[in-house]
């Protein structure tokens, strides 16, 4: 028991290390690079892409040390994120997310910023599992008689 709980926070350990490196590394040169190839227009785009593919590349790192309990790990890590974002994926704001949704009933003009965000959100959270989900072992497959 003690041993799975070890492995789990050194799982979440390296996936909040693994993201800090990511973003900072990976993800915001190559927008700051891209950016003025693309323009404006395109770059919240741009970061969106860049930010999922940096979450799924955290995920994989979450569960690769700990392919077990990838998922579940995964999804601790994304409840975590969501509180404690510290400016790394700046998408993933879901306190600003629940406000917006207690604001739609207030006016509908926010309905549109709404479904953007939760879509946004989803790709967002959604990229993380994936790539956790990648780590887990492959079940055998059935064999087929036809030739």
């Amino acid at each position: 028991m003690r041993s799975r709980l070890l492995m789990a926070v050194r799982s979440i350990l390296l996936g909040w290390a693994a993201l800090f490196a990511i973003t900072r590394f990976i993800v915001r040169p190559l927008l700051h690079w891209t950016g003025s190839l693309l323009g404006a227009s395109w770059l919240p785009t741009a970061e969106l892409g860049l930010s999922c593919a940096g979450l799924a590349a955290t995920g994989w790192i979450i569960g690769r040390w700990n392919p077990l309990d990838a998922i579940r790990l995964a999804l601790l890590f994304s409840v975590m994120l969501a509180v404690w974002d510290f400016g790394l994926v700046p998408d993933a704001n879901v306190r600003w997310l629940f406000r917006l949704t207690i604001d739609v009933f207030g006016s509908a003009r926010y309905i549109e910023s709404l479904i953007t965000a939760w879509s946004t959100h989803a790709l967002l959270f959604g990229s993380l599992i994936a790539g956790a989900r990648l780590t887990r072992p492959r079940q055998n497959e059935p064999i087929s008689l036809a030739r």
